[in-house]
């Protein structure tokens, strides 16, 4: 599919039926997220398969956004691998995060999956449900699955080109 109507019919999935996904699948996302470009190419990004029963009620303790997906994928990154600008210190680690997080979404569209980009959990909650060591920095929580509802009555609105970007 030409990544433009991709982009456009994908949406944010929030009642997923119970089938579970093949492992390929699975695999293939995985890739994508490994693909995915990180600053400097530092990859500092750590991801969690989440598709056990035990591993999702874990998970049902960080956020109430779960939408009782049958896999999900928490994505962190580490504080130690991350790059900083050396002017002002600022780290990459939220941006190669969700540069990882967006690819592997993207892949999970392109595989017929619906997904839901969670960021309303508890870092904490993850932190010690998933025994999370302290330089690992959470930042989403990606549901994937297959759509069992419509998307939202707003998915497809969109502000116009010109209402944000300026030509110089």
């Amino acid at each position: 599919m030409d990544f433009l109507e991709l982009a456009k019919e994908r949406y944010s999935v929030r009642k997923f039926g119970a089938r579970p996904i093949p492992q390929e699948a699975v695999n293939k996302i995985l890739a994508a997220g490994r693909l995915a470009p990180t600053a400097h190419n530092n990859q500092p990004q750590e991801i969690i398969v989440v598709q056990s029963e035990e591993a999702l009620a874990l998970l049902r303790k960080c956020t109430e956004c779960h939408y009782e997906a049958p896999l999900a994928f928490i994505i962190s990154y580490d504080k130690d691998r991350v790059w900083k600008r050396s002017y002002d210190g600022k780290d990459s680690g939220d941006v190669d995060a969700s540069i990882v997080t967006a690819y592997m979404m993207t892949e999970a569209a392109d595989l017929g999956l619906g997904s839901c980009w969670v960021m309303y959990f508890i870092p904490e909650a993850v932190r010690v449900e998933f025994e999370l060591p302290e330089n690992l920095e959470p930042v989403a929580i990606l549901l994937v699955g297959y759509a069992a509802g419509e998307p939202s009555p707003n998915h497809g609105k969109r502000r116009k080109t010109e209402e944000y970007v300026t030509y110089r």
